[in-house]
């Protein structure tokens, strides 16, 4: 083990650090554009200096291959860094806005100013990405920021520690090791913005703490993220990408297909070609998918006991075990799983699995699979595999989802100019690219008018004939 997280409640420290982040912040107001593109390369360095630090912490928390630290941990912030430097100097820029007639005379100018100081409070499941990837944002907006990495990913964050320790002082970034107590004392802190990324249930936590201080936030949750597989989908196609992004890192993805709804008569084809690629990928020499280096494992106990119970729960009540289920304790091993037969009472169908099990329900109509996904709390993701376009177009206009992906999934997080992010259950607020520094600024409003005579002069007490006309020549045409 690279360090474990050490026994870490001083909130003395939590109050000289965020006072000496709210004098930093004050001056950062200011700051230019290549001073915070000299912050992100020298956070870009570290991390291509270090790739191998990365691979082992992430290894050691929850056995990730190494591929899969690279494409989900390593590139996306490396990217989400280099996309941000080609655009900074655009979106630091005022921006002029047109002018009603109602307000001739006048010219408007949009600035975009640092909110300030920033608490990132980041989960386990990609815990180098998810951290590192809302610190881009933030140094990029002009905030400094203090992060909370999760105590269930140790390794990773004692390394995210020690990289911050390596690029910023400690007035500019910190990070503070800990378990609940540490997050609740910082949440009582009056950030100007929180950004946080968990469970909706704890995302209601950060939020009532946010509004104590009326502080903004940014809440990036998860849901059910349904995969609808229409009567005219490519099932070769469709499989191979559901496999990848149904068990990459071991099903701990908040944008992973939580569910299938396939339609009835592609059940049992898709069944076929989901196997042939659970083989493929996982167990290609047929020595069991346990030996496999390229598949992760459950973060910990408490998942594994979580997951072994939704399993243990669905079996029970009528599920049909079509694929997976052996498990191992010992090594939080979870066999990728597949269940059919499935019913509104089983849990697996109610809360967010976050795990290696994929429940597939079918559907007779369009109408009843859309029906299916509006009758639960809005999803992080969508995913829609089918030809027709008239299908498809159905159910991006009568769902609601943070995003829609057709005949993929999950790949959207890469997408450095799409806004990434939930609805109402799944998530306030978006991030990445644009989005993210936009989240992490304070967009003002700067109008100028001009000395002397203007259209408001002829609106002043006392109210004449004449203004009483003008103000209703107002409401009427403008």
């Amino acid at each position: 083990m690279l360090n474990p997280i050490p026994n870490q409640i001083d909130r003395l420290d939590f109050q000289k650090t965020f006072s000496d982040h709210q004098e930093t912040a004050v001056r950062w107001r200011s700051s230019t554009l290549e001073e915070r593109s000299a912050r992100l390369v020298k956070l870009r360095n570290w991390i291509k200096e270090n790739q191998n630090l990365i691979r082992k912490a992430l290894w050691e928390d929850f056995r990730k291959p190494e591929p899969e630290v690279d494409l989900s941990e390593i590139f996306p912030v490396t990217s989400e860094i280099n996309h941000t430097l080609r655009n900074l100097k655009d979106w630091m820029k005022p921006k002029s806005v047109s002018t009603p007639l109602s307000m001739i005379g006048t010219s408007g100018k949009i600035h975009f100013e640092p909110k300030g100081t920033a608490l990132i409070i980041s989960p386990w499941n990609f815990p180098f990405n998810l951290t590192v990837g809302p610190l881009v944002s933030a140094l990029a907006a002009g905030c400094t920021a203090i992060i909370k990495p999760s105590e269930l990913s140790p390794a990773t964050s004692f390394l995210i520690q020690k990289m911050v320790k390596a690029v910023f002082p400690t007035n500019e970034v910190e990070v503070f090791l800990g378990e609940v107590e540490e997050s609740q004392a910082l949440l009582r802190l009056p950030f100007d913005h929180i950004f946080f990324t968990g469970s909706p249930a704890v995302g209601k936590i950060v939020m009532k703490a946010a509004a104590e201080h009326l502080s903004s936030v940014t809440l990036e949750l998860g849901g059910k993220s349904p995969a609808i597989i229409d009567a005219s989908a490519d099932l070769n196609d469709a499989a191979g990408k559901l496999i990848w992004g149904k068990f990459v890192n071991c099903g701990q993805t908040c944008i992973a297909p939580d569910y299938i709804l396939v339609h009835e008569s592609q059940k049992e084809r898709l069944l076929m070609e989901l196997k042939v690629f659970l083989q493929k990928f996982y167990d290609p020499a047929f020595k069991g998918i346990e030996n496999s280096r390229d598949y992760a494992r459950i973060i910990g106990p408490k998942h594994f006991e979580r997951l072994s119970d939704h399993l243990e729960d669905a079996i029970s009540k009528g599920a049909t075990l079509d694929f997976g289920g052996k498990t191992d304790k010992s090594s939080f091993y979870f066999e990728p799983t597949i269940l059919t037969s499935i019913s509104e009472d089983m849990s697996v169908f109610q809360g967010e699995i976050f795990g290696p099990i994929l429940p597939i329900l079918t559907f007779s109509t369009i109408e009843e699979a859309i029906g299916m996904v509006n009758s639960k709390p809005k999803p992080l993701a969508l995913y829609y595999f089918g030809k027709e376009s008239e299908n498809s177009e159905k159910v991006v206009r009568e769902t609601s989802s943070g995003n829609v992906v057709l005949n993929d999934c999950v790949i959207h997080f890469l997408h450095n100019n799409l806004p990434f992010g939930g609805v109402n259950n799944s998530g306030i607020g978006k991030a990445h690219g644009h989005e993210g520094f936009l989240a992490f600024s304070n967009e003002k409003g700067v109008l100028t008018q001009r000395i002397g005579l203007n259209n408001v002069t002829l609106l002043r007490p006392p109210y004449g004939v004449k203004a009483k006309q003008i103000i209703s020549t107002l409401i009427k045409w403008f």
